[in-house]
């Protein structure tokens, strides 16, 4: 069974710049895949505990589940998502906790509105008008990772 996380930025963001900023190091930087230029991708389930897609598009829509149970939704013109594939066994030890460090990087080195989602359904994090929110507290303190994202 997968769990997959989403963090999406808005606006024309540069793929590499993406890409270079969500890898650990040189070696786990998604690379442009052979069948589609705007599409970069990284197996790295032995180092990181997840496989990784960083891809942009257009005219997008996104909604979840925000802590009240409301329907939280997003409908940016441009954007570019990066997509975290983890496997049930390494998703406590490994992967959550290096995620976050990921999203910590992506959100210090680039200024764009965003959002982080878990399985297309639940909100985990906002960041808007550069003002960053942490949403589903229970989450953060569950995998205590709450102190990687100042909020």
């Amino acid at each position: 069974m997968a769990v997959d996380f989403r963090l999406t930025l808005a606006g024309d963001v540069p793929l590499e710049h993406v890409a270079a900023l969500v890898a650990t190091d040189a070696a786990g930087r998604p690379q442009p895949t052979d069948t589609d230029p705007r599409l970069f991708s990284a197996r790295l389930y032995d180092t990181c505990g997840y496989a990784l897609s960083v891809y942009s598009g257009s005219n997008g829509y996104f909604d979840a589940e925000d802590d009240d149970g409301s329907r939280w939704e997003w409908e940016p013109q441009t954007y570019v998502d990066i997509d975290f594939s983890m496997r049930a066994d390494t998703i406590i030890d490994l992967g959550i906790p290096t995620m976050v460090k990921a999203v910590a990087r992506v959100l210090a080195g680039r200024q764009e509105d965003a959002a982080f989602v878990q399985n297309g359904n639940w909100l985990l994090l906002t960041r808007v008008a550069g003002h960053v929110r942490r949403r589903s507290p229970t989450w953060w303190s569950h995998y205590g990772v709450a102190d990687l994202i100042p909020s």
